[in-house]
């Protein structure tokens, strides 16, 4: 195969894979939730042992955080 017949099928891949990933952004920004880990999860300490918090996500009252 040469590169002419093979850049369709990787063009159509990287459309997919693109559609994808904006899809789930777009379904995370409507969701309103925060994104779990660090901020939704359980609490994280510095080194120091100082509590490290998700200060810009906007949900992180109304759950209690």
């Amino acid at each position: 195969m040469d590169f002419a017949t093979l850049l369709p099928v990787i063009l159509v891949t990287l459309g997919a894979f693109l559609l994808a990933v904006g899809a789930m952004a777009i379904g995370t920004i409507f969701s309103g939730r925060c994104l779990r880990g660090s901020c939704g999860g359980p609490e994280v300490h510095a080194p120091d042992g100082t509590p490290l918090s998700c200060a810009t996500c906007p949900n992180r009252a109304r759950h209690g955080k």
